[in-house]
Parts: structure tokens; C-alpha cells; sequence
């Protein structure tokens, strides 16, 4: 049976203030991304989100981002190769002793927003990335923007690299996402979501706005989990793939864990 990773970004509240039913969306998807307090989330909510993940049954990723609450870690920033190591390393430590302190093991890394493109694009930021990683654990998957640099650099630094796509974007012709500050970025639209689910799946392709097709590796397709129609999306993709056969699974280090 054919089978894909269905990921989603969560734990994205912090203090009183929640975003995302991630509750709901833990029934749905096969691994989730749990911010790490830096772009979104604190430490309650992490550990709150790894209780609801475990209990669901969900693979649990840590998703660091920059040191950026206010701009949700969607803004650039100029940081030297060390600092960004160790806010990696800071950020995947701390959702790794949560994951221990409740029996779990922390599976996966993905980074997030601004961070996750400056890696997909510029290979020193992604092997700053993978070697981060690597030196926390070796056995965790880390995931990339599926024919990036990230992919590279993960796979030089002997991780699982999972190639991501996603469901709820729009592409460019090169294989990128389009630009959050165009208009045509977000998909919004479940039925369109889930059938370019379908054509990464069952093809290894996507169509770019422009109209031409782009063939892309897919390991793992992820879902936004703050957008406000997450859970619709989450169970139209996951209907459309199972109605085709395709089972929803997580992906396994290269010790097999």
C-alpha cells in the first residue's frame, strides 16, 4: 500500500491565548510540529500539545524558528552561523526533555517560517541546521523543503531527510512557495488542497501557477495548523488520500525508530 507522512504545525498559542484546534487536528494528521517558545508557544503548551500528540497516537517534531513573537518567526534575520545553532539546539532540546519526561521521544525537526526558506535557499544556513540536528540526535528525521538545500545538507549530514510539500500553498516554477505577500500564496479552498495532495502523491508532481507541472519528491505534506479552516483541510486531504488508498503514516528514522 502506498502511504505518505500528513504533518501539521502546532502549539502555536502561548499564555492565554490559543491558536489552532489542535486538539482536532491531532485525530487527523500523522505527525505534528510543535513550536518551541520562540516564534509561537511556551513551555505549558508544549508539553500540553506532546500530552494530546502521544494520546492521539501522532509522531511528535520539535519546530524552531527565530526569536521573533511578534512577526510569527516570518522575518528574516541576520544571525551568524553560530547563533543559529544554538537557537536550533536550544529550541529541539527543550521539546526533547519534554517529550522524555512523558515516556515519548522526540522523532523529528522542522524548522519554521523564515527560517525553514533561508535554509531551502542558502546551503550555509542549512548545513548550520543539519549539523544542529545531528549533534542533538542523530536518529531524528529532519524535514525540508522537498529539492532544497535542506534536503542536501540533511543528507550530508547522514539524517533522514523528509522531502516536504504542501498542501495548502501555491508553487513557483523553480519549486518554491509562492511569496506569502502575493495574493495567490494560500490555497483556500479544501478541494483544490486535497487534489494537489493527490497529484504529489500519486504523481511525485505539482502545478505551479503559472500552469506548468514540476515534479517534486514527497515523503511528508503538510497542513497549516493556523489557519482558520485547518481542520477542514486536515480531514478533506486525509479522506481523499484514504478514499485512494493511500494510507496516512509517519516516517522512520535510519535506525528504524
Amino acid at each position: 500500500m502506498q502511504s505518505i507522512d500528513l504533518n501539521c504545525d502546532m502549539g502555536e498559542g502561548f499564555g492565554p491565548w490559543i491558536m489552532g484546534n489542535d486538539a482536532e487536528l491531532l485525530k487527523l494528521v500523522s505527525s505534528a510540529n510543535i513550536a518551541c517558545g520562540f516564534h509561537a508557544g511556551d513551555a505549558t503548551t508544549m508539553r500540553q500539545t506532546a500530552e494530546l500528540a502521544v494520546k492521539n497516537g501522532v509522531v511528535i517534531g520539535a519546530h524552531p524558528g527565530y526569536p521573533d513573537l511578534q512577526g510569527f518567526g516570518r522575518r528574516a534575520m541576520a544571525m551568524s552561523a553560530n547563533e543559529i545553532y544554538d537557537i536550533v539546539i536550544y529550541q529541539a532540546a527543550a521539546l526533547k526533555g519534554v517529550c522524555e519526561s512523558m515516556g515519548a521521544r522526540l522523532k523529528h525537526v522542522k524548522p519554521h517560517g523564515a527560517l525553514y526558506n533561508q535554509a531551502a535557499r542558502d546551503a550555509s544556513i542549512a548545513e548550520v541546521i543539519a549539523r544542529a540536528v545531528r549533534d542533538l540526535d542523530p536518529g531524528l528525521v529532519l524535514f525540508g523543503l522537498s529539492g532544497s538545500e535542506s534536503i542536501a545538507a540533511a543528507e550530508a549530514a547522514g539524517l533522514r531527510a523528509a522531502s516536504e510539500v504542501f498542501a495548502d500553498r501555491t508553487y513557483q516554477d523553480d519549486g518554491s512557495l509562492t511569496p506569502r505577500s502575493r495574493p495567490d500564496a494560500l490555497i483556500n479552498d479544501p478541494v483544490v488542497a486535497a487534489a494537489q495532495a493527490v497529484e504529489f502523491v500519486e504523481n511525485g508532481s505539482v502545478t505551479a501557477t503559472s500552469g506548468k507541472r514540476i515534479n517534486l519528491a514527497a515523503d511528508t505534506i503538510c497542513i497549516h495548523g493556523d489557519g482558520p479552516r485547518a481542520v477542514e483541510f486536515a480531514a478533506a486531504i486525509r479522506h481523499e488520500l484514504e478514499r485512494r488508498g493511500v494510507e496516512i503514516s509517519s516516517l522512520k528514522a535510519h535506525d528504524g525508530r
